[in-house]
């Protein structure tokens, strides 16, 4: 069988090696993850909020977001995933002063500073009552945008770990903190195997290769120009920082999280459109706050948080989930954290297998499933949501046969 190197072992890769690995037409012992990050899930995959959509995408993401939908909410039946990693169903809401329909892609919400809930404007907004941890005031309107059949939160460093851990059970092999540095051919041209050097004490070994997956988010154009530095190609995707903190509040308890989960979703406050979702496990995540302008670390593990980014979202959520004016606050903050997600100009991502003239250097792969250099990156805010429909579908890319989603719309 062909050896199979993943390059990323954030939530997609890992999603990857793990249906990869439930194949009967892959060994898992082939399966190879690379991970630079001395520290795993340091970024998107384990900072992000964990919201799921079924139906809140643009039209070339559709059917991979309801598969992705469906195979999250499959994955958590099997395995206990409300003990695991917190599924839970959901209810989406927005709230404003007064609700006026975006200017624009209503889909490119993030890099433009609006609010998700542009999103699911094709959804019906109703009047609602909200979470119970929410302050709201006079004035404030709370409309639901969907409610649990077509929503849902987990924890997405909890998935990530099981999604990674499943895979290592079946023979799965991971290697890091390691980067991979060059690409080697066979006497005919073919990719044979890739080098990758410890990032501890420098020492180099080979990995049979000839299936290549890049996986390595706002890192992926980075990973390609390395591994094939005679192509003319670049990859389209940049990065996009995010601030979040992880809250706990008395007003999200147990006894709440039994009736579901909320994600609210703001209209502009002190310039950004915070959202903030509660999570299984007394977590409330606040988010919302980006700069195009951050530099990309050279690992998420790298990241240096800005003070006064935290502080603007503490002063969010002191206004939104906090006690009156003149009462002492009771908000214990559990987590600060800093992310950044990979972005592609037209908002949806590459999936993609890379073409053998895209390479450069005379390289080429095999065909038939046997060989082939992949792409999946630029998921933007949705990394999460559509992170196992990506893993199945690329690992269905990368063996050759008919993808469970129609994804020839995300070509590179």
């Amino acid at each position: 069988m062909p050896d199979t190197v993943i390059i990323g072992a954030g939530i997609i890769g890992c999603a990857t090696a793990y249906y990869l690995s439930e194949s009967q037409r892959t060994s898992p012992q082939s399966i190879h993850l690379v991970e630079a990050s001395p520290e795993l899930f340091k970024c998107a995959s384990g900072l992000a909020a964990g919201f799921l959509a079924a139906d809140w995408f643009a039209p070339p993401v559709a059917a991979l977001g309801a598969l992705s939908f469906r195979l999250h909410k499959s994955l958590a039946e099997q395995h206990n995933g409300r003990e695991q990693w917190g599924y839970s169903r959901s209810t989406g809401t927005s709230l404003s002063q007064s609700r006026t329909s975006g200017s624009g892609n209503r889909y490119d919400w993030l890099r433009t500073g609006s609010s998700r809930a542009e999103a699911a404007a094709f959804h019906e907004f109703r009047e609602g009552e909200g979470a119970a941890w929410l302050t709201k005031k006079k004035g404030d309107r709370l409309e639901v945008i969907s409610e649990d059949d077509t929503v849902a939160q987990v924890d997405p460093l909890k998935l990530s770990q099981f999604l990674l851990e499943e895979s290592l059970k079946r023979g799965v092999k991971l290697h890091h903190p390691v980067r991979a540095v060059t690409i080697a051919k066979d006497a005919e041209g073919n990719i044979s195997s890739v080098k990758i050097r410890s990032e501890k004490d420098g020492t180099e070994t080979d990995i049979p290769c000839s299936r290549l997956a890049i996986t390595s988010g706002a890192w992926s154009p980075a990973v390609f120009s390395t591994l094939f530095p005679k192509s003319n190609t670049r990859i389209p995707v940049t990065s996009l920082a995010g601030h979040s903190l992880v809250l706990r509040s008395p007003r999200w308890s147990k006894e709440h999280e039994d009736k579901g989960c909320h994600a609210v979703f703001s209209t502009e406050t002190d310039g950004f459109s915070p959202e903030i979702f509660s999570r299984i496990g007394g977590e409330i995540y606040i988010a919302g706050l980006n700069d195009a302008d951050l530099q990309l670390p050279k690992t998420g593990a790298d990241a240096k948080i800005d003070p006064d980014s935290i502080q603007r979202l503490k002063v969010v959520a002191r206004n939104m989930l906090g006690l009156p004016e003149g009462e002492q606050d009771d908000l214990e903050v559990l987590r600060e954290g800093l992310c950044f997600r990979p972005v592609t100009r037209m908002g949806t991502p590459i999936i993609s297998r890379i073409a053998d003239s895209k390479l450069g250097d005379g390289l080429k792969t095999k065909g038939d499933g046997n060989g082939g250099v992949f792409l999946a990156a630029g998921h933007g805010p949705w990394g999460i949501a559509l992170s196992v429909g990506t893993g199945k579908a690329l690992s269905e890319l990368i063996e050759g046969t008919e993808t469970s989603a129609d994804i020839r719309s995300l070509k590179l």
